[in-house]
């Protein structure tokens, strides 16, 4: 207990606050009983409160006389100084997400996390990185990433619909993250009644959200906001400038909301710009309205966006070695002519659809003429297809329709009228059918299905029986066509599959007639022929695809050599087909429709067919891209085959042929520009129709031919791609290198799995839970403590703590190897290590401003140093939902103390090398009274802070501001003009049509007034603007809070206390162990490598020596002893670094002769198999020298 007199400013107090202790600042007294206490918390927060009397009995002084007592428990206040580290983690390890995640990123994914998008506060940024470039893991990195910061609780993915499992999958599967998916059930059950105000983590299918407006109600909820909103596929987001006047889709107006519900807000598609700069710039008005306001005028708005999208094409990506990433892809157009039955039967089917279209247009119902469109286009398409398809197309709308009349007639003769014109048939506009592209492959099919068999034109009973008569003539075609076999389109791969088999694999080879594909044309190299090769072939309609898996199946002689999949089969069917494709070495083919395009990667293969060509050249890119990924190394191969002399085959040759030209001199990046490119600002599917409608009309094929030779006009392209590279960033080797280089730091330094693994069990134990090994580095949690448990319900919001783990694993590779059980991974971020860092901190955190006295075994002199943990941060002027200033950066460092006053800042955790106080050696309060520990006064922690403030301190705040002050500077220029701009554009409009209105000619459109309001609106939001920028430009740090302290004793002073005989004068001296550097880094000069001395940064290696020209690095401990020495002391930081980079670590022996002389010896993995384990309470390990220089050899 303590009385209101013993509060004095400086002094350390527990009872103020209900957890912690308090540094008291000032005392007011106010009469006798009474006094006004300012003091600073654990955090160097201020507060203020006023103390009577009766709070005496709470109030304890923690230090008396000095300002640290030194005396709490040693083993407890390393504990406690881990928890502290562990959970800062992120500012230890520079790539925290990279170590926690279940990911082996490359270089292009490293730059776009840590340096494009981690250092803007708040994040409004486009990724437009090539298909297939690792775009959900750089997402996943980033969100894990600022979760680790504190910047993170509340995360929305919105993404196509065929895309949601995938991204809930990956999430979970690589990062831990589990993510929920919106489903209507979900809606309709949340607790609250809004979902999303339940869901911390949560994805939602884009077209959900864009179409229901009870859904965006929800979203819209006063609470409901997010700290990251990640678009994927952002491109479905744009809207366009159509006849001078703005097209907003709903898909838009959801990407304005969704701008306004979150701090961070990250694009990511491969096909950011579709060639027209105005529509461009209304996407990136998405992410800041403010640079690109208004109408796009050429010539008044130019805009650089350098600094809010990033986008690296395949050809540009290197691996860590600098070669590229992704090998060379080749297409090639396969041609064949259509036998005379199946020409008439193209004819007749065309012809058919032709009429419908016509007639479709003649309704005068815009959404009713879309739906038979799009009908009438799947017939077409199917007809494309394969004999089987249109057949059974034919046959299923022929019938539906006749059900339809059938209907009609029974109502016609009970004297009702009922619409031709089904009412439970879909209505699709445009926006609807450009769902439809995103919508799960399930989903389309059914949509197709429904649609096609029951939208007709038909306006009565005799217009829909006259349309059934066509339909049954078409059919009998199609039927005599299936019962000839007469398919010239599977003649030619069957052709393909014995050249890319070779005929001996083909052990039931039908008798048909062999042409070499595209004969005559000359062709790139095509693969070699090898049964062991793999094939994936795409068609767009289920009817063809069991029609190919049995002619192929016979074909191969085997069913079994051919696997398919499609959007009827479960996640877990199409799971097991793409393994046995991808690992059973009898499947030679994967048939597919394009379920097998969304999110399944199939780089066992490298060989590929379109069997049939999609309407929607993204397809195209989507398909090409799940065997050219990632981890492809074999040159990819694709055919697409095409009939000639039909109407969309000639419209897509003449497009194939251009590319083709387009591709010998821009290289394979055509296929990236494949899925954007505008045919006079149309797209190819309005192409193709064009050709089907019209293609008999000479002028009309002359046009169609002309606007693909443009679209494909090598300086359009070239202009295409350039635009695309708008923000291009490139990779060369020696920024690859430097990549590499800094990666192999952070490996060597971070926390995760030793140092976290070594905390946990002790900690764990420490809390109640117990633990047991299964098997090497991985353990069973048998009981998790009730109040660990409950710990999670205060601060998690991801999984819950369970009461057991069956295995747990702390090393990545260790989660699920070969032949065992998965484990989970406990790293900074799982909800088990969260909550046990958190009571620990809880219970023990009083220990590190109460101090504790710790004993360096390596030094065997008699002065005591001093050790604090200081934390600072730098805050801007904006605030956070709290209504406090934004912290936009911390740091927390160690700072030592001498007995010459000298401080010096460590880089690593030196608590972990010093042990604690054994049983019968001196306490703190003996060693603290001591000669040698006088210079231990109240001025200590100023003088750590007055370091921190002079060396520290500047220096953050020049890397915080240089970097926040450039952004905001492009800012600030860009938000100006562009405003400025439209505030002259809309004055100068006002005064124009004032005088207008004063002439007697009103604007029926628009008038003075609205001109004049508007120009008001964009002048008060310019400077709510420039306020918001200038908030955030007032960078303050914040002074350094001194977070605990240790006394360092030495071992000399101790043995000395205790009346222990000294050791010999130590022959490790700073002189000699200098010395031993400067040898061994010469040795290093002489191998080829440059080395450079580390030690006084203190990192847990001496010389970090790099082999030019590669980014490698490795990592040198120095120990000089004269030779006979008895032992070499390794300290817990030496060892933990050695186990995080075994193959780069190197123990460098200096042995001293007697006569000057001296020998390097080197030994690699130095502590491997020798007993050495990660135990907490371990601090330093001594090895014989002469043992360990026996195993070592010369130096390489």
């Amino acid at each position: 207990m303590a009385v209101l007199e013993d509060l004095k400013p400086g002094g350390a107090i527990l009872g103020v606050l209900p957890s912690g202790v308090v540094t008291v600042v000032n005392v007011q007294w106010f009469g006798s009983d009474a006094i006004e206490l300012t003091y600073k918390d654990a955090t160097g927060k201020v507060g203020n409160e006023l103390l009577y009397r009766d709070r005496e009995t709470d109030l304890k002084i923690v230090e008396e006389g000095r300002p640290w007592s030194f005396d709490g428990d040693g083993a407890l206040f390393r504990l406690v100084s881990e928890a502290q580290r562990i959970h800062l983690a992120h500012l230890f390890d520079p790539v925290l997400a990279v170590h926690t995640s279940v990911v082996e990123p490359l270089p292009h994914q490293i730059t776009a996390v840590y340096e494009s998008m981690l250092p803007r506060q708040p994040l409004r940024f486009l990724l437009a990185d090539d298909p297939g470039a690792g775009k959900t893991i750089m997402a996943g990195l980033l969100i894990k990433e600022l979760i680790a910061r504190g910047d993170l609780q509340r995360c929305l993915v919105v993404c196509p619909g065929s895309l949601a499992e995938q991204w809930q999958d990956e999430l979970y599967r690589r990062f831990n993250l589990p993510f929920d998916i919106l489903t209507n059930d979900k809606l309709e059950a949340a607790r609250t009644g809004n979902w999303f105000l339940e869901t911390n983590l949560a994805i939602a299918r884009l077209d959900k959200l864009a179409r229901n407006e009870d859904v965006q109600l929800k979203l819209q909820a006063p609470d409901c906001r997010w700290d990251l909103v990640v678009v994927d596929e952002a491109h479905k987001l744009s809207a366009t400038f159509f006849g001078g006047e703005v097209k907003y889709t709903k898909r838009y107006r959801l990407g304005q909301l969704l701008s306004q519900l979150t701090r961070h807000f990250l694009l990511m598609t491969a096909t950011p710009h579709n060639g027209k700069e105005e529509d461009f710039q209304l996407f990136m008005a998405l992410l800041d309205g403010d640079r690109f306001e208004g109408k796009f005028r050429d010539g008044v708005h130019a805009a650089d966006v350098s600094d809010l999208m990033r986008r690296m094409v395949k050809e540009n990506l290197l691996k860590f070695d600098a070669t590229p990433l992704f090998p060379e892809r080749i297409a090639y157009t396969v041609r064949y002519k259509l036998s005379d039955a199946e020409a008439a039967l193209y004819k007749a089917v065309t012809d058919y659809v032709r009429e419908e279209f016509n007639r479709a247009e003649a309704l005068e119902n815009d959404k009713r003429a879309g739906t038979v469109g799009f009908a009438l286009t799947i017939l077409q398409r199917r007809l494309a297809s394969s004999p089987e398809a249109i057949y059974q197309s034919l046959r299923r709308r022929r019938e539906r329709l006749e059900s339809r009349l059938r209907e009609l007639e029974v109502l016609h003769r009970g004297g009702q009228v009922g619409a031709v014109f089904d009412t439970r048939t879909p209505l699709l506009d445009r926006e609807d059918v450009e769902d439809l592209d995103d919508a799960p492959d399930a989903e389309l099919e059914e949509t197709e299905e429904q649609v096609l068999d029951q939208a007709t034109a038909a306006r009565s009973i005799e217009e829909l029986r006259i349309e059934i008569e066509t339909l049954k003539r078409l059919e009998a075609l199609a039927l005599s066509i299936r019962r000839s076999g007469e398919d010239k389109k599977w003649r030619e791969l069957a052709t393909l599959l014995g050249e890319i088999f070779t005929p001996a694999s083909i052990s039931n080879h039908l008798a048909e007639e062999t042409a070499p594909y595209n004969a005559g044309v000359p062709e790139p190299p095509k693969p070699t022929p090898s049964p062991h090769q793999k094939l994936v072939i795409f068609t767009e309609h289920r009817d063809t695809l069991n029609y190919l898996q049995s002619r192929i199946g016979t074909l191969l002689g085997r069913a079994q050599a051919v696997v398919a999949i499609h959007g009827g089969m479960g996640r877990e069917e199409r799971l097991k087909a793409q393994e046995a494709f991808r690992h059973d070495s009898e499947v030679q083919v994967l048939l597919a429709t394009d379920a097998a395009g969304e999110g399944i990667n199939l780089q066992r293969a490298h060989l590929m067919v379109n069997y049939d060509l999609p309407w929607n050249p993204n397809r195209l890119e989507q398909r090409f891209g799940r065997i050219h990924r990632i981890g492809q190394t074999e040159v990819c191969h694709l055919w697409n085959l095409l009939a000639d002399e039909t109407r969309e085959g000639d419209v897509y040759h003449k497009l194939l042929d251009k590319l083709a030209q387009a591709r010998s001199t821009l290289g394979g990046q055509v296929f990236d520009v494949l899925g954007k490119v505008q045919f006079d600002g149309r797209s190819l599917r309005e192409l193709l129709i064009d050709a089907i409608r019209y293609g008999d009309q000479p002028e009309v094929r002359a046009r169609l031919t002309k606007v693909v030779e443009n679209a494909f006009d090598k300086d359009t392209l070239r202009e295409l791609l350039e635009d695309r590279a708008l923000a291009h960033d490139s990779m060369d080797a020696s920024r690859v290198y430097h990549i590499r280089e800094e990666m192999e730091r952070a490996e060597a330094r971070r926390l995760q799995p030793h140092y976290v693994e070594s905390f946990f069990l002790e900690a764990f134990k420490r809390l109640g839970g117990a633990v047991r090994q299964r098997e090497p580095r991985r353990y069973e949690i048998t009981h998790v403590p009730a109040p660990v448990r409950n710990r999670d319900r205060l601060i998690g919001f991801g999984e819950p703590v369970m009461p057991r783990y069956e295995r747990i694993a702390f090393e990545k590779a260790m989660v699920a190897p070969q032949g065992q059980p998965l484990a989970a991974f406990i790293c900074p971020g799982h909800p088990l290590l969260n909550a046990v860092i958190d009571m620990s901190l809880e219970r023990y955190r009083d220990l590190l401003r109460r101090g504790a006295v710790l004993v360096d075994e390596r030094d065997l002199g008699l002065s005591p140093r001093v050790l604090f943990f200081l934390e600072h941060a730098i805050q801007d002027a904006s605030l956070t939902k709290l209504g406090g200033r934004r912290v936009v950066s911390k740091r927390l460092l160690f700072v030592e103390i001498e007995v010459s006053g000298t401080a010096r800042h460590l880089n690593y955790a030196p608590y972990l090398d010093y042990r604690p106080l054994a049983e019968g050696e001196p306490t703190a309060e003996t060693i603290l009274a001591r000669p040698e520990a006088s210079w231990i006064g109240r001025d200590l922690e100023s003088k750590a802070q007055a370091h921190a403030i002079a060396q520290v301190v500047p220096e953050h705040l020049a890397e915080v501001r240089d970097r926040k002050l450039a952004l905001l500077d492009k800012t600030e220029a860009a938000v100006k003009d562009r405003l400025t701009k439209e505030i002259n554009y809309w004055d100068f409009r006002a005064e124009q049509l004032k005088e207008q209105e004063r002439a007697g000619k009103a604007n029926a459109r628009l008038n003075s007034g609205e001109a004049r309001k508007r120009a008001d609106e964009l002048q008060a939001r310019l400077q709510r603007r420039m306020e918001e920028i200038k908030r955030e430009r007032q960078l303050a740090p914040l002074p350094p809070v001194v977070l605990g302290g240790l006394l360092v004793a030495p071992i000399g002073l101790i043995r000395a206390m205790s009346g222990q005989p000294q050791a010999p004068a130590a022959v490790d001296t700073q002189a000699a162990a200098a010395r031993a550097r400067e040898i061994v880094m010469e040795v290093e000069r002489g191998l080829g490598f440059v080395p450079t001395d580390r030690e006084f940064e203190k990192l847990g290696y001496d010389i970090e020596s790099a082999l030019p020209g590669t980014g490698r690095l490795r990592f040198i401990e120095v120990k000089g002893r004269v030779v006979g020495a008895d032992t070499v002391t390794v300290t817990k930081n030496e060892i933990l670094y050695s186990l995080n980079k075994p193959d780069d670590f190197i123990l460098a022996m200096v042995a001293f002769g007697a006569d000057g002389s001296h020998e390097v010896r080197y030994l690699r993995r130095p502590f491997h198999e020798k007993g050495v384990t990660t135990d907490f309470a371990g601090a330093t390990v001594n090895f014989p020298f002469a043992q360990l220089l026996a195993e070592a050899a010369p130096p390489s």
